[in-house]
């Protein structure tokens, strides 16, 4: 997980100019442990930066203050920032993650550090945390549904990948030639623990993004994976012989696929409308220079 130095700079020079109930004499340290520290950051003077943002932080241990809060954030993604550069310093990463969870324990909603927690314990192999962490995430009413639909889909991504390993590999996907065209075909894997593999792992991916369904509509990621997990299901009902089942399933997700599509598309025009807004801007920043 990559941090922009300059985008924690300018957010930490923000924090600057707000006021707090924190004693003046403290407020101020604070306030330039935060710069300095920004700026050790941004010249990646990791240590450096880890000490004044650990003061920072100490100026309100009960991490009432804007300006302890944001140090705490900025410890946790310099740790992490370290643990990246070396990914033997695996103490490091430990540091991180604890931090981390002290950010999310005063703001739960915070979506970029739970994710750098999932992200950390993926980098220390530690799956069984990991799945812990994110199904936590799903059933958390204190954050948004549109955060809990994103955990069920990481959850759900990694049953496909489960199902996809199976199916799309041979000798269960066959290429053969039909009135002259190739066209995939798909065949019951030799072993019937495998197969039962691929449909627990379909089923349970199904089951899970329908969740996310539920939660957000809205999310292109979420009918990407539903769409996919419907091929999988009907690759299944081929392997047995059911094409009636198979023809649903291939128009149900080709349904998902379509609404994925059209998500997708939106989503990149705003992004788009966003650059051109900002381009402009600076266009006329310049011109008045």
């Amino acid at each position: 997980m990559r941090f922009s130095r300059v985008g924690i700079l300018v957010l930490i020079s923000l924090t600057v100019l707000i006021g707090t109930n924190c004693s003046y004499f403290n407020r101020i340290l604070a306030r330039k442990n935060l710069v300095d520290g920004a700026n050790a950051y941004k010249e990646r003077k990791f240590p450096e930066a880890e000490e004044l943002f650990r003061s920072a932080a100490a100026s309100d241990p009960e991490g009432s203050t804007l300006e302890s809060t944001t140090a705490q954030l900025f410890l946790a993604r310099t740790l992490h920032s370290m643990f990246i550069s070396n990914r033997e310093k695996k103490d490091i990463a430990e540091s991180a993650i604890a931090e981390y969870k002290k950010v999310l324990a005063k703001n739960p909603d915070d979506q970029s550090s739970f994710k750098a927690v999932a992200n950390l314990l993926e980098n220390l192999g530690r799956q069984d945390e990991w799945l812990k962490w994110v199904t936590d995430r799903t059933s958390n009413e204190q954050v948004p549904e549109t955060q809990r639909a994103e955990a069920l889909t990481s959850l759900a991504a990694k049953q496909y990948s489960c199902a996809n390993e199976i199916s799309d590999a041979e000798p269960v996907k066959k290429t053969v030639v039909k009135a002259g065209k190739p066209e995939f075909v798909f065949t019951k894997p030799e072993d019937p623990n495998t197969f039962e593999k691929l449909k627990q792992c379909t089923e349970k991916g199904l089951e899970i993004i329908t969740r996310a369904v539920k939660l957000d509509n809205n999310s292109d990621s979420v009918w990407s994976y539903n769409a996919n997990l419907l091929v999988q299901k009907a690759r299944i009902a081929e392997m047995e012989g059911n094409t009636e089942e198979k023809d649903r399933l291939k128009a149900e997700a080709s349904k998902a696929k379509e609404r994925f599509t059209e998500l997708a598309t939106e989503k990149k025009r705003k992004e788009d409308a966003e650059l051109e807004r900002q381009k402009a801007e600076k266009e006329a920043a310049n011109t008045k220079k």
